[in-house]
């Protein structure tokens, strides 16, 4: 039997919709010039500060972080970003923009606006906010939660 109230079918939904959601925002910054998916870490250290390490920008961005090491090598290999190791922990990686990096994050987000602002055109403000309410209650659940099964570092 299918799902019927919209807390049965939430999960599903919301998971299928950011899938969605992420190709769409791939494609049109693909059509905007940017070539690949290492659009999202640019904009997470930027978000997140300079400094951050591999391992908070892999869980900003959500990524394995062996993934998020392919990605930060051809950042790193355009002139976008340099690693160096944390002063404190020689094992730990420290990511920081370039300016040639804070230039394309600039350019990024104007793309990202006119993405997203495409993609929500058929939301008014106040269907928008109350959607932007809900997904911030959920995170900072999901993040209280997590808070508590993480590995110590």
């Amino acid at each position: 039997m299918a799902p019927t109230s919209a807390r049965e079918r939430f999960g599903i939904r919301l998971t299928t919709v950011s899938r969605r959601w992420r190709r769409a925002l791939d494609h049109r910054l693909a059509l905007a010039g940017h070539t690949d998916t290492s659009w999202a870490p640019l904009i997470h250290l930027e978000a997140g500060g300079d400094g951050l390490s591999q391992k908070a920008l892999a869980k900003r961005v959500g990524m394995e972080g062996s993934s998020l090491v392919r990605h930060l090598d051809r950042l790193e290999s355009r002139g976008l970003v340099r690693r160096q190791s944390d002063p404190r922990d020689r094992r730990t990686k420290r990511v920081f923009l370039t300016p040639a990096g804070r230039d394309a994050v600039t350019t990024l987000r104007a793309d990202l606006l006119a993405a997203e602002m495409a993609l929500l055109d058929d939301l008014d403000d106040a269907r928008l906010e109350t959607l932007v309410e809900a997904l911030d209650i959920i995170d900072r659940r999901l993040q209280s939660d997590a808070e508590g099964t993480e590995e110590p570092s």
